[in-house]
Parts: C-alpha cells; structure tokens; sequence
C-alpha cells in the first residue's frame, strides 16, 4: 500500500526478522525484533521511508507496538 502510493516496485523485496529474548526495563522477559528491508534498486534512504511507512501501517505492528522493540533498517 505505502510503496503503491509512491509508485516503487516492491515485486522482488525481502524482509528478514531477527527475534531476540531479552530482559525489559522492569525486568520481565520480553521481545526484541529488528526487521531488515531489501528492496532491489532502490535508494537506501527510499527504501527506508517506505519501511518505515509500512511499518506504520502494518496490522502486526500496529497490534505488537509499544509491546516489542522492533528496529526496521532498510539495507
């Protein structure tokens, strides 16, 4: 939806997740997701906007945000 508005074709992208199990601020357990975003022949600071567009967006981010760290790096 966010790469439509911007007219970039997003047919070849990746993303790979890294979970981590760590230890929050009060310490409880808790959950660490960095997100890495490949989108092929696309400017870097592009291809991080539309990340990050997306995951502003997105049904899972907005369901766990404010509940995990999740680090979303365009590369």
């Amino acid at each position: 939806m966010v790469a439509k508005k911007s007219d970039v074709n997003t047919d070849e992208s990746t993303v790979t997740a890294s979970v981590t199990f760590g230890t929050t601020e009060t310490g409880a357990l808790g959950l660490a997701v960095v997100l890495e975003v490949h989108i092929p022949d696309v400017d870097l600071a592009v291809a991080q906007e539309l990340a990050d567009g997306a995951h502003q967006v997105c049904p899972y981010s907005n369901a766990t945000r404010g509940n995990i760290e999740v680090t979303v790096t365009a590369v």
